[in-house]
């Protein structure tokens, strides 16, 4: 009997010692949904293959539903490392045990603002506005969401009841199309996705317009999860840091993630994201 016990608590090490290193062959990565699938693909394929060398082990993107699914994911360590914003890594921090950890975000991310836009030539400020129609982005995005509706709260500006309805667009590049497309009057995205799409053509300016700008906050960050191998997480987080925009290679990297660089980043930079929620009640 003690053999058969001995045998099986050997089997059960061995199984779990195997089942450990094959997670440690392989990085799952993910994204907040802030914008298309295929483009969120597009914009991390070249940077997993450059981790993928960095760290000699396969990098894996894994695709999510919503915000939720990166939030829950990370938190109980089925995901190794994700693009989070604000909100969401402060939702992961206070979700997992122990703690997920920031590594790196873009230089811009430490004076990330969100743009007001509106197809309507009468909109000069949010004063025009009471009593019309709005769209955030997803209700669990910083730039989209939370921020934007903290300065309104700050303003004196509840939402749901100054405007006459409250649209969720679920993403930044999809408040731009329904503003374009006269369904809501106005709405609110983060400035980086709106310059992309300006750059690429794919907003006629001359119908769409930004009439207002929020004050600057921290935003998006990579997050590891906190049960990673601390030597691993010290690898991805050089591997961001070295990315040289002098570099040719590096360089098509960084654009893609609309960044001049990354620069390392702390839980502390997150807590005013945090202040925020509470205020606007969606921590519970």
């Amino acid at each position: 009997m003690l053999k058969r016990t001995l045998a099986l608590t050997v089997g059960l090490a061995l199984s779990l010692s195997a089942v450990l290193a094959q997670a440690a062959e392989v990085l799952k990565v993910s994204a907040i949904p802030d914008e298309a699938p295929t483009e969120l693909l597009r914009k991390f394929e070249p940077l997993g293959s450059y981790l993928q060398k960095q760290l000699n082990m396969k990098v894996e993107f894994v695709p999510v539903a919503d915000y939720p699914a990166v939030v829950e994911a990370l938190a109980t360590n089925r995901l190794d490392l994700a693009w989070l914003g604000g909100f969401t890594f402060v939702q992961a921090q206070l979700k997992s045990d122990p703690k997920v950890i920031p590594l790196v975000q873009r230089e811009q991310d430490a004076q990330f603002t969100s743009k007001f836009i509106t197809a309507d030539p009468n909109v000069k400020s949010l004063a025009d506005l009471k009593g019309k129609t709005f769209a955030f982005g997803s209700v669990s995005s910083t730039s989209g969401s939370l921020m934007p509706r903290y300065f309104m709260l700050k303003d004196g500006i509840k939402p749901e009841s100054y405007f006459s309805r409250v649209g969720y667009s679920g993403a930044h590049d999809a408040t731009v199309a329904w503003v374009q497309a006269g369904k809501v009057d106005a709405g609110v995205l983060n400035a980086s996705v709106w310059q992309k799409l300006v750059d690429a053509g794919k907003v006629d300016t001359n119908k769409v317009k930004v009439f207002a700008t929020t004050p600057a906050y921290f935003d998006y960050n990579w997050t590891v999860r906190g049960t990673l191998d601390p030597a691993l997480a010290a690898k991805i987080k050089k591997a961001f840091l070295d990315l040289d925009p002098a570099n040719p290679e590096h360089k098509k990297i960084l654009d893609l993630q609309a960044a001049s660089r990354f620069i390392e980043t702390s839980p502390d930079n997150y807590k005013g994201i945090e202040e925020a929620a509470r205020a606007a009640d969606l921590l519970k």
